[in-house]
């Protein structure tokens, strides 16, 4: 199998590159297998406190392989169920960057949007274009982006097709940062070490519940995020992290 998806290890984040340059980075089937299976390994993996999600300065990735999907039929794409690889990546409890550069269409908008912090260079296209070949989205684009940046916006973006630069993004809350082209990795690489300087139970506790407003009502929501803050008083990094403010160092956390 062709190496779709490269991996590194830097420090303690585990770094997942889409590789399809010719293609830019379009999700095939094993593209996606890969990248799945890749942020699984390094979620699994005690040494890792977060993962980087990128693609290249030209493209994170500009939507699905329509080559794989022109010609099947209803029952072949319902059989295949090639979203399943998707709700996998939800699955992943570890803190997800993204360094978006040029094209996140499609399928790479709906990927971008799996991951929970997101600096995108200044040369970002972003949209969801499924509309202009005679579908729609079907990865979370129109449940996702609505949540994210309301009705109005969703349906300007999915009925239209159209892109939005990285500064429209930026304001209508679909992504977290802007920087510069010959900047936007290294600042995504610079968070990723800062969350690991993080407790790495209160990150992934944080973000489950961020994730449950999703899901759930106010009432709902507060009630789960009142327990899982509770639960962190049961480990030492809580401890630790009280106990070096009131030292006025910095806390050591271990993960316990």
């Amino acid at each position: 199998m062709a190496e779709e998806v490269l991996t590194e290890t830097i420090d303690r984040i585990g770094l997942v590159r889409i590789n399809r340059p010719d293609k830019l980075n379009a999700l095939n089937l094993a593209t996606m297998e890969q990248l799945v299976e890749a942020l699984e390994l390094f979620d699994a993996d005690s040494d890792i406190r977060c993962m980087l999600l990128t693609g290249s300065d030209r493209a994170f990735a500009a939507g699905a392989d329509i080559n794989e999907m022109a010609g099947a039929s209803m029952t072949e794409m319902y059989y295949r169920d090639q979203f399943a690889r998707w709700e996998r990546i939800r699955r992943v409890r570890k803190p997800i960057v993204a360094a978006v550069s040029g094209y996140a269409l499609g399928g790479g908008c709906e990927l971008m949007m799996h991951c929970d912090i997101i600096i995108a260079s200044e040369t970002a296209r972003i949209g969801q274009p499924e509309i202009n070949i005679g579908v729609m989205p079907g990865a979370g684009g129109t449940q996702r982006l609505t949540r994210t940046i309301g009705k109005a916006g969703a349906m300007d973006l999915v009925l239209t097709g159209r892109m939005i630069t990285a500064e429209e993004a930026l304001r209508a809350g679909l992504i977290s940062r802007i920087a510069p082209p010959e900047h936007y990795y290294n600042e995504a690489l610079d968070l990723c070490r800062d969350l690991c300087e993080r407790s790495p139970l209160a990150l992934r506790l944080a973000k489950e519940s961020v994730l449950k407003a999703f899901d759930m009502t106010l009432s709902e929501g507060l009630e789960y995020e009142r327990k899982l803050f509770y639960m962190l008083f049961a480990t030492d990094d809580q401890k630790e992290g009280m106990r070096a403010f009131l030292e006025k160092r910095k806390p050591v956390f271990v993960g316990r």
